[in-house]
């Protein structure tokens, strides 16, 4: 196998993490928008969380594709 053929793959199986990030995000933000719709005073509280969450998911997503373009270009 070539060396370009086996970085593809070796990148394309580091960005695989990307749709469990996806998922997370969809979750996260079904969560919240459901809590809130329960219970609108508790969006003080939960909202701060929520974008926790958010972040440190995004957080995820940027530390995989960083292996992917380290992979690819390095």
């Amino acid at each position: 196998m070539e060396v370009a053929a086996a970085k593809a793959i070796g990148a394309g199986i580091a960005v695989l993490a990307l749709f469990g990030v996806g998922l997370a995000m969809g979750n996260i933000f079904s969560t919240l928008i459901a809590s809130v719709a329960r219970n609108p005073a508790s969006r003080d509280t939960v909202f701060p969380i929520g974008i926790l969450g958010f972040a440190l998911t995004e957080a995820v997503a940027l530390f995989a594709l960083l292996i992917a373009f380290l992979i690819l270009f390095a």
